[in-house]
């Protein structure tokens, strides 16, 4: 897998993708307890395997909120994950400066739903020469992010992959609308279904974003069901405690079992 990252159109194409992890890296214990759960289940299941996990939370609430443990202490947890475990890596970055530095670590750089049309974001993470994961702003349509990936072409980087995470419905909410795989695929690149992400209900009023993880199943059976190229799907050995986006992710307990589902449903729709 680590070889055939640096050229996405290289996975396996008789199975989804993942690229799952925490949310954010909290400390060693429990990326490193995630990561080889994960690795665990995938290599069981044969699904190619990508560890998610932020150096960094940006995009916070409220000023109290938590944003990581330090840049380069976190990316040192996520490099050793890479090298004991022989994974690749996936992790968001939100500045031009930050993609160069993530970069020595991951093998994916992420582009946050809503930072996708950040035209110096794109193009510095283009230059890494990594494969680079945009994620559909939740205010644009599935067509309208052929322009984030050709910024992305235009910069010289063929490797690009387009993550869905659902469509705002109002001021709390959001709707995933299935169509959108297929109209992203027809462009020309992956396509991704965020399955966790989509499940958020931001903007309580507590200033903590909400979620539904009681639906993710139902996302997660949907987007196989239409044909995706991977699942993103944060997980954690404890959501009810988790520092970040605890209210919409997985418990890892639950993981094993989904995943094995959502397998057979891939194999269902190729037979």
């Amino acid at each position: 897998m680590l070889n055939t990252i640096s050229n996405i159109s290289h996975l396996d194409r008789n199975n989804f993708f993942l690229l799952s992890g925490p949310c954010v890296v909290e400390n060693e214990e429990i990326t490193m307890r995630t990561a080889e759960k994960l690795k665990e289940i995938t290599d069981k299941l044969g699904i190619p395997f990508i560890f998610k996990a932020s150096y960094r939370k940006a995009n916070r609430s409220r000023l109290d909120s938590f944003m990581g443990i330090g840049d380069q202490e976190a990316l040192k947890i996520l490099e050793k994950v890479k090298n004991t475990l022989e994974v690749p890596i996936v992790t968001d970055i939100h500045l031009p400066e930050e993609a160069q530095m993530a970069a020595q670590v991951a093998d994916v750089l992420q582009i946050p739903a809503f930072l996708c049309r950040q035209t110096d974001l794109l193009q510095a993470a283009a230059e890494t020469d990594r494969v680079v994961n945009i994620k559909k702003g939740q205010f644009l349509a599935p067509e309208s992010m052929s322009f984030a990936a050709q910024k992305v072409i235009d910069s010289g980087n063929s490797r690009v992959m387009l993550t869905d995470r659902g469509t705002m419905f109002g001021y709390g909410d959001l709707i995933v609308d299935m169509r959108g795989i297929p109209k992203m695929q027809q462009l020309g690149y992956p396509v991704v279904m965020d399955i966790t992400h989509s499940l958020q209900q931001p903007n309580r009023t507590s200033g903590v974003t909400g979620g539904e993880p009681d639906m993710i199943a139902t996302i997660a059976r949907a987007a196989v069901a239409v044909g995706c190229d991977g699942i993103f799907m944060e997980t954690h050995p404890n959501p009810a405690k988790a520092k970040s986006d605890g209210a919409n992710m997985l418990h890892l307990d639950n993981t094993e079992s989904m995943l094995r589902t959502l397998v057979n449903i891939r194999a269902c729709i190729q037979a």
